[in-house]
């Protein structure tokens, strides 16, 4: 079959999204009855990630164990990719010996022409411009708790980075409502806006207003560590509490791609309220990344 690749959720239409989240669920409701699922025995992935992880390695490295599968971590600074070998040649070498890489690395371009010079199919572990693996977790987690999500209203609050951007391609691809609170300079880019499937509202008070999921993300994403400070105070009003909560839909639903602020971007005690579903999508992403390496690597 001809090779897929995962960089971003517009990669795969909107019934694959359904059919992976679909699978997710069924892999987890086998994982947690004992079922043994070996789907991929044999096969081998490449995990090179150039930032740091814990939700998304742990993940990929379980589920394709459980799969029947192995990983291969490979770290810059062990590699050659540390001493400068190109992308491309990294990429031409791995497709002749492992049968899938996901990467996590800030430039969304390097993303790209690795999977260009790549025979295998490569998955986006996450870049500075997109994050469709929590995407996948996030909606299955929804789906799980709240029913189907077409059609419902879904506010993200904060910052306008990888993970607004994979909400706004989201709202294309599953068909629902999405509202962006982002303090000034940190919006989505306007080409991402201009799709149509998302607007910017004034406040978080606005955004969340009715809404049946509410989103948001730290403030200083990996890339920006020297603008803490500075992102504190910008995005001060932009802290997500229970009495913003009060203000969506009565079964709204708070989701947090983790690791969490507390005190910043969510208050103390947010992350600990019966609404938060976030420690259901953290483990999901065992699930949903299972379902994305099932889908990538076995025929349809």
């Amino acid at each position: 079959m001809a090779k897929r690749d995962f960089l971003t959720l517009l990669d795969v239409s909107p019934e694959e999204l359904k059919a992976l989240t679909q699978r997710a669920a069924e892999l987890k409701r086998a994982h947690l009855a004992g079922e043994d699922h070996r789907s991929l025995t044999g096969r081998t992935a490449a995990l090179i990630l150039q930032l740091s992880s814990t939700r998304t390695r742990v993940a990929f490295e379980a589920g394709m164990a459980q799969l029947g599968g192995q990983t291969i971590f490979l770290s810059p600074a062990a590699t050659q990719l540390g001493r400068g070998e190109p992308i491309g040649d990294t990429a031409r070498v791995l497709s002749q010996m492992v049968d899938v890489a996901m990467i996590r690395t800030l430039s969304h371009d390097d993303l790209e022409a690795f999977a260009a010079a790549a025979d295998i199919p490569v998955i986006n572990a996450m870049t500075a411009r997109y994050h469709p693996c929590q995407l996948l977790a996030d909606l299955q987690t929804f789906e799980e708790l709240r029913g189907p999500i077409g059609g419902r209203r879904v506010a993200f609050i904060g910052d306008g980075y990888n993970m607004c951007n994979s909400y706004i391609n989201a709202a294309r691809q599953w068909g629902f409502e999405l509202r962006l609170a982002c303090p000034p300079g940190h919006q989505p880019d306007a080409a991402a806006l201009a799709k149509g499937h998302a607007r910017l509202s004034e406040t978080p008070e606005e955004a969340v207003e009715g809404a049946h999921l509410v989103v948001t993300d730290v403030w200083s994403s990996i890339g920006h560590e020297e603008e803490q400070a500075q992102r504190r105070q910008t995005f001060a009003p932009y802290q997500v509490t229970e009495t913003l909560l009060d203000r969506a839909d009565d079964r709204t639903l708070f989701l947090h791609c983790l690791p969490a602020h507390r005190g910043e971007e969510v208050n103390a005690t947010v992350l600990d309220d019966p609404r938060c579903g976030a420690w259901t999508a953290a483990g999901n992403r065992l699930h949903s990344q299972k379902a994305l390496l099932e889908f990538l690597l076995l025929d349809p």
